[in-house]
C-alpha cells in the first residue's frame, strides 16, 4: 500500500505540473480584454466573447496562489497575479462591496448580484494570494468579505447563511445558485464555501470573530446539514432550517468530509476534531454507496423520486480521491485508499483528456466523455482537480 500510496503522489504531482496548469496557462489568458477567458467549450475552443464569472476568476486566482505555495515554483506567481489584479479591478463593487456575480467580456457588470457563494469564493482566493505573496491588501479584501457576509447574510435569529442579495444587500426573492437548485434561503453548498473560505482565513487571522463563526459552521454542519439517520449532507432548507431536499450528492457528501476534518484541524480544538473526525468517517461510508463498480463515483440520487444521475463529474471525481485518502489516514482502514487508488484509474482512464488537455466535464456510465459541456467555462475550473493533485501531494508521506 505504501508503495502504491507514494506511485499516486507521484503521478498527481505530473498531472498538475504537465497537464492541468498548463492547459489554463496556454490556453486561458485573455490578453486583448484582461483577466482570463469565460469559456472553453467542450471541443476545446475558445469563446472570447463569452461572459466572465466571478467563480472561474476567484477559482482561478486560487489556484494559481495554491500551485505557488505548493509547487514552490515562482512561474504560476504572473498567473495569480493576473487573476488578482482583474479581480481587483472588475469584480469588486467599491460602491456598495462584495464582488459582482458575472461580467461581459470586455469586463464591464453583467450580473451585478451578490450571491454570498461567490463572496466565499473571493474570501478564499484572496487569502490563497496573501498566503502566496504576503500581500497584505489582499489579506485586508478578505477581511471585508467576511465582515460583509457576516454583516449581510448570517441569520442572528435562527443561524446559518442567507443565500443571494442584490446589489445594494437586498435580500432576493429568487436566490438559486444555478438553475439546477431549489430556491430556498438556506444550502449545503453555500454553507460548505464559507467553511471552506473562513477555515483558509483563519489559518492567517486569528480573529476571535471569525474563530466563533468558523466553529459554529462546523457546528451546523454536524447538526443541521448532515443527516443523523443516513449521514449524507442535506441539501436545501427554508430559514428555520427545515429540509426541503430528498437528493443526495455523493460527490458533496465526500468533498464536505475532508473539509470539516480540515477545517477542524485548523480550529485547532482537540475535542471537536475527535468528534468531526468520526462523523467524517460515516460521511465517508455515505459516499461510498455512489462508488461503482469501475473506481467512479456517480453523482446523484433522489430518494423521493428514485432517479439515479449516474454521469461521472470531473469534481466528484477529484473529491473522491481527497475525501477517501482523508478517512483512510483517520482509520488506516485500506479500504478508503484503495478508493482513492481505483478512482484514480477511472480519472485516468475516462476524465482526463489526453489529446487536448485538462479533464472533461463528465463520462457517461459507458466511459464517453461529455464534451457538450464545457472544457472551462462559468463552472468547470482548475480548482477541484488542481486542489486534488496538492493535498495529495501534501498528505501521502
Amino acid at each position: 500500500m505504501k508503495y502504491n500510496l507514494l506511485n499516486l503522489r507521484q503521478e498527481v504531482r505530473e498531472e498538475v505540473l504537465h497537464h492541468i496548469l498548463p492547459f489554463w496557462m496556454e490556453n486561458m489568458p485573455d490578453e486583448k480584454q484582461g483577466g482570463y477567458f469565460g469559456r472553453i467549450d467542450g471541443k476545446g475552443i475558445v469563446k472570447s466573447e463569452a461572459t466572465k464569472g466571478g467563480i472561474l476568476n476567484a477559482r482561478i486566482l486560487w489556484t494559481f496562489s495554491s500551485a505557488v505555495i505548493h509547487l514552490g515554483n515562482p512561474l504560476y506567481l504572473p498567473y495569480a497575479q493576473r487573476a488578482y489584479d482583474y479581480a481587483r479591478t472588475h469584480f469588486l463593487d467599491e460602491t456598495n462591496g462584495g464582488t459582482f456575480w458575472e461580467l461581459k467580456a470586455d469586463g464591464t457588470p453583467a450580473d451585478t448580484r451578490k450571491q454570498i457563494y461567490a463572496q466565499a469564493f473571493f474570501a478564499y482566493a484572496f487569502t490563497e494570494y496573501y498566503r502566496a505573496t504576503g500581500d497584505a491588501e489582499a489579506l485586508e479584501r478578505a477581511k471585508k468579505l467576511f465582515y460583509l457576509i457576516e454583516t449581510h447574510s448570517f441569520d442572528k435569529l435562527k443561524n446559518g447563511y442567507l443565500e443571494a442579495y442584490s446589489n445594494d444587500w437586498q435580500l432576493l426573492d429568487d436566490m438559486r445558485l444555478s438553475a439546477k437548485d431549489a430556491n430556498e434561503k438556506k444550502t449545503m453548498n453555500t454553507h460548505l464555501h464559507i467553511l471552506e473560505a473562513y477555515t483558509n482565513l483563519f489559518r492567517v487571522w486569528k480573529d476571535e470573530q471569525l474563530r466563533q463563526q468558523l466553529r459554529n459552521l462546523i457546528e451546523l454542519f454536524l447538526h443541521r446539514i448532515l443527516n443523523a439517520q443516513t449521514h449524507h449532507l442535506d441539501l436545501f432548507f427554508d430559514e428555520d432550517w427545515n429540509c426541503k431536499s430528498d437528493l443526495i450528492s455523493y460527490g458533496h457528501d465526500i468533498e464536505a468530509s475532508w473539509l470539516l476534518v480540515e477545517a477542524a484541524e485548523v480550529l485547532g480544538d482537540p475535542a471537536l476534531l475527535n468528534q468531526v473526525k468520526e462523523r467524517a468517517v460515516k460521511v465517508a461510508n455515505a459516499a461510498a454507496e455512489g462508488i461503482q463498480a469501475d473506481g467512479s463515483l456517480i453523482n446523484e440520487h433522489n430518494n423521493l423520486s428514485g432517479h439515479t444521475d449516474t454521469n461521472r463529474d470531473w469534481w466528484g471525481q477529484a473529491e473522491a480521491m481527497v475525501g477517501f485518502y482523508t478517512a483512510y489516514a483517520i482509520t488506516g482502514d485500506e479500504r478508503y485508499a484503495n478508493y482513492a487508488l481505483n478512482n484514480w484509474e477511472y480519472i485516468k482512464k475516462y476524465i482526463i483528456d489526453q489529446e487536448k488537455g485538462e479533464w472533461y466535464w463528465a463520462a457517461d456510465a459507458r466511459g464517453i466523455p461529455d464534451t457538450t459541456n464545457d472544457k472551462a467555462g462559468f463552472w468547470k475550473c482548475p480548482y477541484h482537480n488542481s486542489r486534488m493533485c496538492f493535498e495529495l501531494i501534501h498528505r501521502i508521506h
